[in-house]
């Protein structure tokens, strides 16, 4: 792969980068998680194998890795690999984020398996923790599923230890979810800190169920900042794995459609995010060697307008979707 600067930053990341959501804890709601991990939660073993997997993505040109802090123990299984493999910190783009604390105890099933709380406090005892975990290597800190309700992009304390932060290097982002991705980020997208933009990066979901946010993610890169698309197979539903019936007569139109374009459903689903004029990464939410191939054949499937259409059929009411989404069973 050939990389490419993100955004308006000197930053340069490869098209599909590896998200750790799916690797460093042992419950996560994408269909089949526990299967990938062999029902295997040692934690010396999830390392192993999150290196092993990690491995596979340097050796075929992926450049960009996300974690969180919480995703159980992505940070410490991503800082780990990166100083063992003694990766130059100028050679690859690591973003991560705070918002959330991981409560999950290391367990597949937990009355919450993480708390939101988007306040200053946090804010600097979290980022204490990611630098633990990561540093040399962060490059972008994001505000962990912003939203309207809980005020974070009115917080002026926490504004302005980001702006700090920004001024000290890294560069600063936010993550969406939900139905109101598009009111957050044009919230986020007129936030200025002495007369400079805060916020260089956006993540957010948009994939061939729920692309609601195409035209504002649009707008954001006209902007300047990087946009980076997280669940583009919608936690495993834009794959064979969706085997609910209600589902099935989507899945023909993708299998029929991937089949025509000799590509997997998965990469059928990618290509379509890389198609979009605004993308800049692309996650991967691998959590095997061979998914992550399979995703990586994305970047060879030839997008063209019958596809656009056939699967334009498959929009979902963005309330449907993340209704749909938080139905999803822990794994």
């Amino acid at each position: 792969m050939t990389t490419h600067k993100l955004g308006t930053t000197d930053l340069s990341v490869s098209p599909i980068g590896l998200g750790l959501a799916a690797l460093g804890r042992p419950g996560y709601i994408n269909l089949g998680h526990a299967n990938d991990l062999n029902h295997n939660y040692d934690i010396e073993r999830m390392e192993q194998h999150t290196h092993q997997v990690l491995d596979a993505a340097w050796a075929q040109g992926v450049r960009y890795f996300d974690a969180a802090r919480s995703y159980g123990r992505a940070e410490q299984f991503l800082g780990s690999w990166l100083k063992s493999r003694r990766i130059s910190p100028e050679a690859v783009t690591v973003g991560s984020k705070w918002g959330y604390t991981y409560t999950a105890d290391w367990q597949v099933e937990a009355d919450k398996h993480e708390i939101k709380d988007h306040s200053l406090p946090v804010l600097q005892r979290q980022w204490q923790e990611t630098q633990t975990n990561l540093s040399p290597y962060l490059n972008i800190y994001q505000i962990h599923s912003a939203t309207l309700d809980s005020g974070v992009l009115e917080n002026a304390p926490v504004l302005s230890e980001l702006a700090r932060l920004k001024q000290s290097g890294v560069a600063i982002g936010l993550s969406l979810s939900g139905p109101q991705q598009s009111e957050v980020l044009k919230r986020a997208m007129v936030i200025e800190i002495d007369g400079q933009r805060l916020f260089d990066t956006v993540q957010a979901t948009w994939n061939v169920l729920e692309p609601s946010a195409g035209s504002t993610l649009q707008a954001a890169a006209n902007q300047g900042m990087g946009v980076i698309v997280k669940e583009a197979l919608a936690n495993g539903r834009l794959t064979p794995r969706n085997d609910n019936p209600a589902f099935a007569a989507k899945l023909a139109i993708l299998e029929t459609q991937a089949r025509r374009l000799e590509a997997t459903i998965d990469a059928l689903a990618l290509a379509a995010v890389l198609a979009q004029p605004w993308i800049g990464v692309v996650l991967s939410g691998a959590a095997t060697i061979d998914q992550l191939t399979a995703n990586l054949k994305a970047l060879q499937v030839v997008w063209d307008d019958e596809a656009a259409t056939a699967l334009a059929a498959l929009v979902e009411p963005p309330e449907v979707y993340w209704q749909t989404r938080s139905a999803l069973d822990w794994n």
